[in-house]
């Protein structure tokens, strides 16, 4: 069970504090909570890191550089404009078109940070401490507030936490094998989930403007549970027949793409009814899939692995209308190519009719990345734990390599930039 701080009625706050000058969308959340910190009374208040944010100066300015900080988290927020960097006595924020360290928090005292969740590009982020000398306890997730540059709240658990989701009215929390739905308002607990053992913290949200839709793995290998909130309804989906590995939500929460461990092929489904409407390949031989994506209009899928290549997959559903087919014409993009063996595949396996990717780009191998589409129309930014920063275009209709736009080391030493 989670113990909650005291927190007063939710105050709207619509000036975000980092959001970029030139951002000019309506993704600030329309409302957001503002919550007071723990009763002073306790002996033990929680650590303030620096306020101050530590912007790039002259490498000419700055004494010899320190080594790079060790990373502890990596992720992209709901709409894929910025990243958050969890390292070993802090957290960073960037963007990531153009990309630029939005801002930093070193922590004084040793300070890592396992979790840090983004809301869009507003002031509230969750944390979670992380490596071996965490700035929380690893079974507590802190709500930040980088207006106030403190923590005005937290959740408490019997075990450690292994992921956090958040959307501008939900708080998930991702526990081994229970998930917690908190309103985000004043933190009531809605709703507890059980699932098979889920180290990794697999679990997504729907961000779009509807109501909740949440997937997480189920109680059974291979299984998957989607929880429909706006119409009280669970669809179990038996995904694959080995453990789930990696999955992700269109924006709109009405299609899934799930990978198993062995990484072959990734399915994609409808949420409502369960259906599989379309199977497509990353390869032949096992890997480790890091991270699935949709892009915003659901018209394609990227996916990295540990075989160091990222593949851009055209999908032939209707992202509006899961399960209608859309149909092609010579100005719209290629769809996935098949095997040239295709016409034998009553008799040979189910490899010669697969679909596989349009577009690639070639990594180090047994790297982890991960990847989402960006901003600019045909682009994909990918990031790897090793501090790269990818930006790449894919060519809609003829596929192909992909050409690198940019690419930056995040993790480098202040003297370095």
């Amino acid at each position: 069970m989670a113990t909650l701080s005291d927190f007063p009625t939710p105050n709207p706050n619509p000036s975000p504090s980092f959001r970029p000058p030139t951002d000019q969308s309506d993704n600030g959340p329309e409302s957001l909570p503002h919550m007071d910190p723990p009763p002073s009374s306790d002996p033990n208040p929680i650590p303030t890191p620096n306020s101050t944010p530590h912007f790039n100066t002259p490498s000419d300015a700055i004494a010899p550089a320190a080594p790079p900080p060790s990373l502890l988290h990596l992720s992209f927020n709901q709409d894929h404009g910025c990243f958050a960097v969890g390292i070993d006595h802090g957290f960073r924020i960037y963007n990531c078109d153009p990309f630029r360290e939005i801002f930093r928090r070193d922590f004084n005292r040793g300070g890592g940070i396992g979790v840090v969740e983004m809301l869009f590009r507003c002031n509230i982020l969750a944390l979670v401490g992380g490596g071996p000398d965490p700035q929380y306890p690893p079974n507590k997730v802190m709500i930040w507030d980088d207006h106030q540059s403190r923590c005005i709240g937290e959740l408490s658990f019997r075990s450690e936490v292994r992921s956090v989701r958040l959307r501008r009215d939900r708080i998930v929390v991702v526990l081994e094998q229970k998930i917690f739905v908190y309103n985000f308002a004043d933190l009531k607990l809605l709703h507890q989930i059980e699932t098979i053992a889920n180290p990794k913290g697999l679990c997504a949200v729907s961000q779009g403007a509807g109501s909740l839709v949440l997937v997480c793995p189920g109680l059974q290998k291979g299984q998957v549970r989607v929880e429909h909130y706006a119409s009280k309804r669970t669809k179990f989906i038996m995904a694959h027949d080995s453990r789930i590995a990696c999955f992700a939500l269109s924006q709109d929460g009405q299609l899934l793409a799930t990978t198993s461990t062995k990484g072959t092929l990734v399915r994609i489904y409808n949420t409502v009814d369960g259906s599989l409407l379309q199977e497509v390949r990353r390869g032949a031989d096992r890997a480790e899939i890091y991270s699935l994506a949709f892009s915003s209009n659901a018209q394609w899928l990227a996916v990295s692995s540990d075989k160091g290549t990222v593949h851009v997959f055209s999908l032939k559903i209707n992202g509006g209308s899961p399960g209608i087919v859309r149909s092609h014409n010579a100005a719209e993009p290629v769809t996935s190519p098949h095997s040239s063996l295709s016409f034998i595949k009553g008799v040979l396996p189910k490899y010669f009719s697969s679909e596989w990717s349009v577009a690639q780009f070639r990594l180090v191998e047994g790297s982890q990345y991960i990847v989402a589409f960006g901003h600019q129309k045909n682009t994909v930014v990918i990031l790897g734990i090793d501090g790269s920063f990818y930006r790449c275009q894919y060519d809609p209709v003829n596929g192909g390599e992909m050409t690198q736009l940019e690419y930056h080391n995040f993790l480098k030493p202040d003297a370095a930039f």
